[in-house]
């Protein structure tokens, strides 16, 4: 009996006790109970304080408040309205057609002074100072209208005391020319002076310079400073404008385009190379800026005219019944070259292709 007995004992002891468990969850809900019921006691209390300072606020505001609102509202009504313009408006009786000696592009300036006239040299004021330019067209007469732009008068016409200025700037500008170089050379800093130049009351000094990378020029700007004792301004140009600033020979034999007549540079292409049917020899096709000459440009636009419908380079067309290779084209003289292994041939295209009029082209 002993052993039945021990055995019941183990068993026992191994079943899970159910009673414990349920003891343990309703002690957790007695805690949970009780901790709820403890905050909705104090919750209520909260609120109606909350209630009846929002009550206060809303019904009774503070009458300071309100007749300080008041009186701003009665400010406010009672001030004139100012009409605000939808532009700038200008005063100006005619405008004046301005170019500048390093830039052919015209600018327009304003003024009243109906007695300008084209190649009178007039002071104006720019983004860079007071410089003198000249008159390039006749005035016109000038309407108001209301714009964003501002456009700027012109201060005087020209003086013999402000024509005498530029011939002593310019002598100075060479004179400066000289220090900036010593002084880049001091400094062994990689860049190439091109040019300088003064406003016309020498209150600012422009120096021009090209280089491959960027410059640190700060110990140069602090040396030219305490020399020159004036605005000193270092303006950085590519290749090109440097070739319109020098000026030249193009390969033609005539002035360079960009310092002739061009303001703006357009993107060249070797693509315009290929339309008029070139050897593709950089070399050959660039200019003295070391680029692609604007010329191909130019003539861009009369190349693809020309060879329009015309077949492309190295096609096979067929002429009194024998095949041929087409392996010249030359679009002035609208002449053809076209071969193959046993004959050659010099065509006009008039006799390929007589279906187009070719008088027109």
């Amino acid at each position: 009996m002993s052993e039945e007995n021990e055995k019941k004992v183990t068993e026992n002891k191994k079943r899970p006790n159910h009673n414990r468990h349920r003891q343990n969850k309703e002690n957790k809900k007695k805690n949970e109970e009780a901790v709820n019921e403890s905050i909705k006691t104090e919750q209520p209390k909260n609120t109606q304080d909350t209630k009846k300072t929002s009550h206060k606020n809303e019904t009774n505001p503070e009458p300071v408040k309100k007749e300080a609102v008041k009186k701003e509202v009665h400010q406010q009504e009672n001030r004139p309205r100012e009409n605000k313009p939808a532009g700038k408006t200008v005063h100006y009786d005619y405008i004046a057609f301005v170019c500048f000696k390093e830039s052919k592009k015209i600018y327009t300036f304003g003024t009243n002074d109906s007695s300008l006239k084209v190649n009178d040299s007039v002071v104006v004021e720019t983004v860079r100072g007071l410089e003198v330019g000249e008159i390039v067209k006749e005035s016109r007469a000038f309407c108001e209208v209301p714009t964003d732009l501002e456009i700027k008068p012109i201060l005087r016409k020209a003086t013999p005391k402000d024509l005498k200025d530029i011939e002593n700037n310019v002598k100075a500008a060479k004179e400066a020319m000289k220090v900036c170089e010593a002084a880049i050379n001091r400094l062994n800093l990689d860049m190439r002076l091109i040019d300088a130049e003064y406003t016309l009351d020498r209150s600012k000094i422009i120096f021009v310079y090209v280089a491959d990378d960027r410059v640190d020029f700060r110990d140069l700007l602090k040396d030219l400073a305490t020399q020159f004792k004036c605005r000193i301004e270092l303006r950085q140009i590519g290749p090109r404008n440097k070739a319109k600033i020098v000026g030249g020979l193009g390969a033609c034999g005539m002035e360079t385009c960009c310092s002739r007549f061009m303001n703006d540079f357009d993107v060249v292409s070797i693509n315009m190379a290929k339309n008029q049917l070139l050897a593709l020899n950089v070399q050959k096709l660039s200019g003295q800026c070391g680029k692609l000459m604007c010329c191909l440009k130019f003539e861009d636009s009369q190349y693809k005219q020309m060879r329009e419908g015309l077949p492309k380079m190295n096609s096979q067309i067929e002429y009194k019944g024998n095949r041929y290779r087409i392996t010249s084209l030359n679009v002035l003289l609208k002449q053809v070259k076209i071969e193959n292994k046993e004959d050659v041939q010099f065509l006009d295209f008039s006799e390929l292709w007589p279906e187009i009029d070719w008088s027109k082209r």
